[in-house]
Order: C-alpha cells, then sequence, then structure tokens
C-alpha cells in the first residue's frame, strides 16, 4: 500500500507531494533516491501521519490552505490507525459527535472515486443487542434521535435479529437496534487516500521524520524542530495519537493534553467454509462487552474488559505501534461471551490475538481545539476508539477552526478548553482511563470503533476516579450532613442530601431512566427553597478579578461583554460574552465593585475557556490586571423567602428591597467575619442572596448562617434542587441551553444587549443583522401534559421536539418542576419549509400557535409551550390536575 500511493503523489504533473524523508523498506529504487531536505517555513505544521493528521491536512487543502507539511515519525498510518478494527459507525448520542460520524461516512464513501485508492468500503449495517430492558431503553432513545436527522435506524425484534445474522444466538435478548448504513473499511488506507488527496492538492508530506520541539514566541508557536532540520511556522497541529500528551510538553510553553493509553484486544479468524457475506451486519454486544464483523470471510472480534491495562504510563515508548504481547488470560471473558453470542465460531481456527495501545480521555470525549495557552498550537487527539468514525469530521471541522477562526457547529464538548492542569496527572489519567474503559460498556457506551455509544446507559451518572481534587472548605461538613457529590472540572458540588432515615446504599445503587429515588429528597429542597430558606455550596463557580488604574478596564470589558458595564458602583450586571457571529463564548454576572474594579462570576467548566478568551480580547499594552480568584472565595446561595432574615441577624443591617435592591453587591460583615461579598441574586430567580466569602472565613460564616437559620427552617441543598428551580423560572444555563452559536435574540436576552446605547462590542454587528433579519431558532419552554411522573420515563436532555407532527429540534435541559408537578423541559424550535427544508424564520406567533409533543424513546407525549415565564404558574404550588395551562399560548 504504501508503494501504491507514492506512486500515486509521485505521478506525471506532481510537482509538491509526498517526498520521503529515508527509504522505504524493501524498496531499491526508494534507497536510491537521495533523501529530500525539509522545507525551511510553511503556513501550518501537522504531526501525525495517522487519519487525524491526513484528516486535518485533507481539509485544509481543500479550504485552499496549500502551505501545510505532515510529519510523520514512523510510516504514514502505521500508529492506532493500522490497528483499528475498521468499523463505521453514526450512532451517537452527543450531536456533535453524530454529526462528525455521519459526515465521515459520507467522506468515505466517494474517497476511493476522488483517489483512486481502494479503501475497503462496505455498507454493511449495524446491530446493537439489548439484552436488558434498560438497555432497550437506552437504544430507543438513541434511535427516536438518529430518523429525526435522517440517518435510517429502527428498533427490532430477536427474530429479526436472527433474520439480519443467522449465526447470532438471540434466545438472551429483549430486542436490538439496527442501523442499515454503517459500513466498515480499511482504516490505513482511507488514511493513505486522504494523504494522497491532501498531496496532490500541494500538501508535502515526510515520513520518518520526528519532531523534538514546537517553538513559542510570547505565546505564539513559531515553528517546529526536528530531526532533520527546523521548520518556521503560524500554526502547529498536535495530531500525535498516544504520544500527544508528551508532545504537549515539548515547546517553551507546555501544552496540556490529557489522555492516556490503555491495551486493547481483538481476534482474527480464518474464513468460515462458507465465507461470510462482505454485507454481513456489524454486531455490537453492549451487555457482553464484545462487538463482531465480517473480516475476510471470516471474523474479527473484540472488546473492553473488566480489568482494563493501562500503559506507557512513564511517557514514550515506540515509535510506530507494534502489536503487544498476547495475554490470552486476559482476553478469555470476551472469548467466553463471543462464544455464547456465536456457539459457531468454535469450529473456527483463530489466526491471532492482536493487542495494540488505543488512547482514551478523562471524559470519554475526543479532545480538539486551540491551545488556551499557545496561540496556533491546535489539537486533534483522544478518539477513545472511536477515531475511523470521527475522523473525516473532525478534520473538518479542526481545518475550519483554523481557517475561519471557528467551527461550523458547537464543539465546546469536544474542547481541550474544557479541561485544566489537573486532569493531566499521570496518576489520575491511569485511574481514570481504566474505569472509562470498564464504562464504555458499562454505561451503555459502544466499544472499539464505535466508543461512546451515545449517553450512559442511564442519566447522571458520576465518574469515581480522580474524585475529591477540589474541594470547598465545607466539603467535610457538608458529607458529614449526608451530602451526595457530583464533579465538575474537577470540583465536588453537591447533588442533594440524604435525610438520617433515607437508606444511603440504596440511593447510590439506584441508577434508572424513570423516576429516581432521590424524587422526594430533592423535592422537599426545593419546598424550602420556595417557603423558607436553604443554603447551596457554589464554590466551584469560576470567579475572576479585573482591575486597572485608569479606566482602562471599563472599556476592554465594555467591547468584551454584550450588555452595558458602564453602571454605579455595588451594582450586578447579568451579560453573555459573545463571539463575532453573535454566540454565547460566556454567560455570566459582573459585579462592579468600583470605578476600577470588576468581579466576574461564569459557569464552574468555563474557568480554562473564559480565561483564554479574556486574554486574547484584552489589549496587551494595557495597565489591566486579570486575576483568577476561583480559590480565593467559598460562595454560598442563600435561596428563598426568610434569606432576608437570616443575614439581616448576622449582619446587623436592613437587607430589605429598598435597602438592598436585586442585582446589587455590597462588601459587609457575615458575623464575626469582615469583606463578605453579598450579592442580591440566586441564579435560579428565587428571592435570596449569594455570598462570596474569603476562605478563611468560610467554615465560620457557614456556621453563624446554619445556627442563626434553624429559627427560620434552613436546611442544605444541592445542585439537583438548583436546577429543578432555574429551569421551572425558564433561566438558561450556558453549556446546556447557550453555546458558541446561540445568541441572546434567540433565548430571550434582548434585554441583556446594550445594542441601541451607541457602545460597540464583539457580536454586535452579528445581533444587529439579526434583530432585522428574525431568528431562526428560539428558546422555548415545555411542561409536559399527559406524562406520568411515577410510571413513565422521564425526559433528561436531547430529546426531539415535534410541532404539528413535524420535527423542529430537540430539548437542551430538563428537570421536574416541583411548584408545577410536571416536567419542564427547554428547548430550541426551528421553522424548517415544509417544501425545501430549508430554516425559516420563527416568531412568537409560529410558537404559539403549534402544538407540541416531546419524543422519550419513542414515545410522544403532549407539551404546552411558551417563550417567558408566567409568573402566576410560579408563585404559588398548584395540583396536576388544577393547572389550567391554557394561557401559555401568547399570554
Amino acid at each position: 500500500m504504501l508503494h501504491r500511493l507514492l506512486a500515486v503523489v509521485r505521478g506525471p504533473g506532481s510537482r509538491r507531494g509526498w517526498q520521503k524523508g529515508s527509504p522505504a523498506r524493501g524498496s531499491a529504487s526508494a534507497a536510491a533516491a537521495p533523501p529530500v531536505a525539509l522545507p525551511a517555513q510553511a503556513q501550518v505544521v501537522v504531526c501525525g501521519g495517522g487519519i487525524m493528521g491526513t484528516s486535518v491536512a485533507y481539509h485544509l487543502s481543500k479550504m485552499g490552505w496549500k502551505d501545510v507539511v505532515l510529519l510523520e515519525q514512523g510510516r504514514l498510518a502505521a500508529g492506532s490507525t493500522r490497528f483499528c478494527a475498521g468499523i463505521l459507525s453514526t450512532a451517537r448520542h452527543l450531536a456533535i459527535e453524530q454529526k462528525m460520524a455521519d459526515y465521515s461516512n459520507k467522506l468515505y464513501h466517494q474517497l476511493e472515486q476522488e483517489t483512486g485508492i481502494q479503501t475497503g468500503y462496505t455498507r454493511t449495517g449495524s446491530i446493537f443487542l439489548a439484552q436488558t430492558q434498560d438497555r432497550l431503553i437506552s437504544l430507543k432513545r438513541i434511535s427516536s434521535r438518529l430518523n429525526v436527522v435522517g440517518i435510517p435506524c429502527e428498533i427490532v425484534s430477536p427474530r429479526k435479529v436472527a433474520e439480519l445474522h443467522p449465526l447470532l444466538n438471540v434466545h438472551d435478548l429483549v430486542g436490538a437496534m439496527h442501523v442499515p448504513e454503517d459500513a466498515v473499511v480499511s482504516s490505513a488506507d482511507v488514511a493513505l487516500a486522504l494523504a494522497s488527496a491532501a498531496s496532490q492538492s500541494g500538501v508535502q508530506i515526510y515520513d520518518r521524520t520526528s519532531i523534538l520541539h514546537v517553538m513559542v514566541k510570547r505565546g505564539q508557536v513559531t515553528g517546529v524542530e526536528t530531526d532533520k532540520g527546523q521548520i518556521q511556522c503560524q500554526y502547529f497541529v498536535n495530531c500525535a495519537g498516544q504520544w500527544a500528551y508528551e508532545l504537549g510538553l515539548c515547546s517553551e510553553e507546555p501544552v496540556s493534553i490529557p489522555l492516556h493509553a490503555c491495551e486493547h484486544f481483538y481476534l482474527l479468524t480464518r474464513p468460515w467454509e462458507t465465507p461470510l457475506p462482505s454485507s454481513t451486519p456489524t454486531v455490537v454486544d453492549a451487555d457482553g462487552r464484545i462487538y463482531i464483523r465480517n473480516w475476510q470471510g471470516g471474523i474479527l472480534s473484540g472488546g473492553f474488559e473488566k480489568n482494563p491495562k493501562p500503559i506507557f504510563t512513564e511517557g514514550k515508548n515506540q515509535l510506530e505501534i507494534q502489536n503487544l504481547q498476547e495475554d490470552w488470560d486476559h482476553f478469555e471473558p470476551l472469548l467466553s461471551s463471543l462464544l455464547r453470542r456465536m456457539p459457531q465460531l468454535e469450529t473456527l481456527e483463530i489466526m491471532k490475538l492482536v493487542n495494540c495501545p488505543e488512547t482514551f480521555t478523562p471524559d470519554m470525549r475526543c479532545i480538539m481545539g486551540e491551545s488556551p495557552s499557545v496561540r496556533g498550537y491546535f489539537v486533534l487527539v483522544g478518539m477513545n476508539s472511536a477515531g475511523l468514525s470521527f475522523g473525516g469530521g473532525a478534520g473538518k471541522y479542526l481545518a475550519e477552526w483554523m481557517v475561519h477562526g471557528y467551527p461550523s457547529e458547537n464543539v465546546w464538548e469536544l474542547d481541550l478548553k474544557r479541561f485544566g492542569a489537573l486532569q493531566s496527572s499521570r496518576t489520575f489519567l491511569r485511574h481514570r482511563v481504566m474505569e472509562v474503559m470498564r464504562d464504555l460498556v458499562d454505561r451503555g457506551a459502544q466499544l472499539r470503533g464505535l466508543a461512546l455509544l451515545y449517553d450512559l446507559k442511564v442519566p447522571r451518572w458520576d465518574f469515581q476516579t480522580g474524585r475529591q481534587l477540589r474541594t470547598s472548605p465545607l466539603y467535610d461538613r457538608l458529607d458529614a450532613q449526608g451530602a451526595r457529590w457530583m464533579e465538575k472540572h474537577g470540583f465536588e458540588r453537591p447533588k442533594y442530601f440524604v435525610p438520617p432515615d433515607k437508606d444511603l446504599l440504596a440511593l447510590e445503587q439506584s441508577k434508572t431512566f424513570y423516576k429516581p429515588d432521590w424524587f422526594e429528597i430533592v423535592g422537599s429542597e426545593v419546598k424550602c427553597c420556595k417557603e423558607a430558606v436553604c443554603v447551596i455550596d457554589m464554590s466551584s463557580f469560576t470567579k475572576f478579578e479585573i482591575t486597572s488604574p485608569g479606566d482602562q478596564a471599563l472599556a476592554a470589558l465594555q467591547r468584551l461583554f454584550s450588555n452595558d458595564l458602564d453602571v454605579p458602583v455595588g451594582h450586578v450586571v447579568h451579560t453573555g460574552m459573545l463571539n463575532e457571529r453573535g454566540g454565547h463564548e460566556n454567560d455570566c454576572s459582573v459585579a462592579r465593585l468600583g470605578k476600577r474594579s470588576f468581579f466576574m462570576i461564569s459557569p464552574t467548566d468555563q474557568q480554562v475557556h473564559c480565561w483564554a478568551w479574556l486574554k486574547k480580547y484584552m489589549p496587551e499594552d494595557s495597565n489591566l490586571i486579570l486575576e483568577d480568584v476561583t480559590w480565593k472565595y467559598t460562595a454560598l446561595n442563600l435561596i428563598g423567602p426568610r434569606a432576608v432574615d437570616v443575614l439581616s441577624e448576622l449582619s446587623y443591617a436592613p437587607m430589605t428591597p429598598d435597602h438592598f435592591p436585586s442585582l446589587f453587591c455590597k462588601e459587609m460583615s457575615v458575623g464575626y467575619a469582615n469583606g463578605i461579598r453579598v450579592m442580591s441574586m440566586t441564579h435560579t430567580g428565587e428571592p435570596g442572596f449569594m455570598l462570596y466569602i474569603p476562605i478563611e472565613y468560610a467554615l465560620h460564616v457557614y456556621n453563624e448562617v446554619m445556627s442563626v437559620g434553624q429559627k427560620y427552617g434552613i436546611r442544605n441543598a444541592g445542585y439537583y434542587a438548583l436546577r429543578s428551580l432555574r429551569i421551572e423560572k425558564f433561566f438558561a444555563f450556558w453549556g446546556q441551553d447557550l453555546n458558541t452559536l446561540t445568541t441572546p435574540l434567540e433565548c430571550g436576552g434582548e434585554s441583556r444587549v446594550k445594542l441601541d446605547k451607541g457602545v460597540d462590542f464583539i457580536g454586535r454587528d452579528a445581533l444587529l443583522q439579526q434583530r432585522q433579519s428574525g431568528v431562526y431558532k428560539r428558546l422555548t419552554m415545555f411542561i409536559l401534559d399527559d406524562h406520568d411522573t411515577d410510571l413513565d420515563l422521564w425526559p433528561w436532555w436531547g430529546e426531539p421536539i415535534y410541532r404539528n407532527g413535524r420535527y423542529v429540534g430537540k430539548t437542551t435541559s430538563s428537570a421536574y418542576g416541583y411548584t408545577l408537578e410536571r416536567h419542564v423541559c427547554l428547548g430550541f424550535v426551528h421553522n424548517f419549509s415544509e417544501d425545501t427544508g430549508e430554516e425559516q424564520v420563527v416568531t412568537a406567533d409560529f410558537i404559539n400557535r403549534g402544538e407540541y409533543e416531546i419524543d422519550i424513546a419513542g414515545h410522544r407525549f403532549q407539551a404546552k409551550a411558551k417563550l417567558y415565564p408566567v409568573s402566576s404558574l410560579l408563585t404559588h404550588k398548584r395540583r396536576k390536575e388544577d393547572v389550567e395551562l391554557s394561557d401559555l399560548h401568547g399570554k
């Protein structure tokens, strides 16, 4: 294959192309050719000749960037790409992953015609088996999402499975999902075809060339140093696979890339006496932890064992990935599962057991995007065994990011900046990837080449490894009071508090798509927030201080934020931080502490992204001071009508709205502690306060609050109660409802934008144009009408939305509304033309005149839609049968 590609890229008329840094093995003609010197400079240097690196190079050349050099330390496609099982599946849970996989499928399908290189593309379809009802529910949720985006998919019976694949034992199945347009390919040939096409477009490719160092000057990539010389460049792309971690450290400004390799096993057999047809469907048996595909008339089968084997923890090991040592004892549980699913396999001769490295990330999602610390340094790695499925689409989005400054889709869930340096500990990574590999199956994810089959088996699970990395000073106190914890950006946050009379173990083991066992607990916390007072530890929120000796801080922030920050000292502004397209890069609150001092509060997982965005757009030559003070303050959210009484007693200061109006910030004493920043806001719409407490006073203030609050019925509450309160009040959260492609005009945020104040800010032009032309999607609130909370499946997020029987969007977040006693979903509604399918303007009238349904695992539930909160529904509790929702349309 190597020589075939050489012939292609060095054919007649080829002036620039793949240049060999050293002779190919076994090639006399190549051996006689002198080594070719590297170019002195290029616009882009891509490191890695696997499917990721070649995809990036291919798409950059398609977008007009020709001055690209791709360097591979070994041979092209000789790393993980060569060992890939070659299964291409479009069935994904995350929308962005589904789009990447769907694009890859279409790209690989036409690649052979484009390049003349055979890629082995064969449309086989995939069958995902379910041995349990929970697994089948998971598949039904996936199926409902695939069909609405044009990917054929159906839930089938065990009998149908036997018809699709007669060799399978189906006696223990309850159903399955069939995706007929999935395919198999030769992954190495796909990478070589991409390289060939890129080379013919002008990309220069050199193998057997190692990058030793990435040169950086003043936070900007300037070039690379290789074992064959230096190349000056403006952009560098790290597609080094399992070696990306080490390569990230090889620069003046290290780039943290959290991933770790594990061993992966699959076996190859001789052909059957009657060889399997090439169109035989691929089989994924998640409950059995295995996958099976046709391979040259026999089978290729592997899976993920319950005791994974991480490797290379100590660092870089080999230039090219070689087949590691066989370990039949380790593979035996998977082999037993395979024999149960396909008993006739006993008649086949096994050729060999392949053992190869595969890289995994801390959250089972790939890593892409620009480094937060080095401009021009891009990353595309950590595919969690889904590199083939994601390769085409991921390469396209990264190339768009480089050429245009942003990708065409929201990729935040895959962005490198979702991680901080704390996730790069080798010990943390070693332990976390072992859990990731176990959970790829245990929690409903796909297998080798099909990793991360949509979401986890059940909603709202938490990793168990790498915990207690970041904790509030109140952690032990809250833990002793029954706090159950969730993790966000390495920070421990309370989900809810288990009362002494509840069975803690049963709650922790209860995982379900239906009504969860914490339902009553969270309900009692919400009730307390509504009627008395609760305290929620929200210390994980990202906190920045921006100051300057003159007016530079205000001038810079006025450009960076969409709302007007030129407010009197002490006022708090809720504002977005937008990009040039008007989309939300952040959604935050900013308090003006002084004429030249601002305090900014952002979502927890925005710590790295927000810092990078501020540094990117703040003037370099100013006297601005930006400081991350997240660790300096413990944040307590005091929610409820009696919060004012608690604070009044502790501060001996009037806290009523007349003396302390909404969205106001004052530094004051609470108990014996002073310097507490108190803000009259709660992030939920309920009355109350946020207290930002210097950490040395945290325990004292908490104790005082709880002591004084006893007479007012105070109790602890967690983030599940917070979620219910904010969704019921139609509060959109960044990263769930808001992202880089959603503008304030699309989510009812017009009042938080200074469009008519004559002040320029990033995104203003896009919003002015959108205001004139209209919006093409609109955030809408849905209240489920015929849904039985006790018996029906719950909505979680990502459910399709139907208007008058036609698909118009999907939910972005949901929660049970304890005030309404119904489920509440938020989601974006689109207006697709019935004739052309193109998007049209979405008006309030379009929303109000529709009849809506929410699809949960294939069952549609009626829903009432509204655009803005209706206070009469939220001021007091009503029985489900008494709530009149007819006024939601236009009132």
